[in-house]
């Protein structure tokens, strides 16, 4: 079953949980294995998340949930459990994952979750690359920006999850992507490949590169690197 609760340290203190939920509403990222733990079995995706929400202390104040594709995959039963545990354990910043499809129903969840309570809810979403060709063609997530798009989109996402050292990039792209994210959202991740039996590979120079030569964003507030896909304590095998 893995892990699917634990507690993040330093910066960006917060508890995280990885959810079970329904398929992936797009799925066809080629980086992507992480869908491998979803299912269309209601009763248990409930049965697994209630149990992973009785870890939940509030003890910072935030909560991330995750799970393997947007909160408006996680069951109805599951949302109920969320906000009462956001209501009970007095979480003050919640965060949630989207797909960029779903830009137009982010208020369904802020006005679900504001119903008896005040609650921040900040949406991270995978954007990968700032570089629509290798985004769509490598990465294989058809999302087409341009600068207007991604204003628009900053407006409504708080930070942005940017995947790094991969075969075919370079170490221009990178710190273009590093510098969009930057200038745009409040925040961003930035996760560092791990092969995982994908179409996609890591490169081993880039990420020597990265660790070496771009250390210095380690120190920065603005950004979570995480240099191995296990780094938030939360996995599921």
């Amino acid at each position: 079953m893995g892990i699917r609760y634990s507690k993040v340290e330093g910066k960006f203190q917060r508890e995280i949980v990885l959810l079970k939920s329904f398929p992936c509403a797009y799925g066809k990222c080629s980086f992507c294995n992480y869908i491998e733990d979803n299912s269309n079995n209601e009763e248990e995706i409930n049965e697994v998340n209630l149990e992973v929400l009785k870890e939940i202390t509030g003890e910072f104040g935030v909560l991330e949930v995750i799970n393997s594709g947007s909160v408006f995959e996680i069951p109805k039963k599951t949302l109920e459990q969320i906000r009462e545990v956001v209501y009970e354990k007095d979480i003050k910043i919640l965060y949630f994952e989207i797909f960029y499809s779903y830009l137009s129903r982010l208020d369904e969840i802020i006005n679900y979750f504001n119903e008896k309570k005040k609650v921040e809810i900040r949406f991270r979403t995978g954007i990968e690359s700032f570089d629509n060709d290798f985004r769509r063609n490598v990465y294989k997530k058809n999302i087409l920006l341009d600068e207007k798009k991604i204003k628009e989109l900053s407006e409504k996402i708080y930070s942005v999850c940017l995947l790094i050292a991969t075969q075919g990039q370079t170490k221009e792209m990178i710190k273009n992507d590093i510098e969009m994210g930057l200038k745009y959202f409040k925040a961003i991740t930035i996760n560092v490949f791990v092969d995982n039996g994908t179409v996609v590979k890591r490169d081993a120079e880039l990420v020597k590169w990265f660790v070496q030569d771009m250390r210095y964003l380690f120190d920065n507030d603005r950004v979570e690197i995480l240099i191995d896909n296990k780094d938030l304590g939360v996995f599921e095998q």
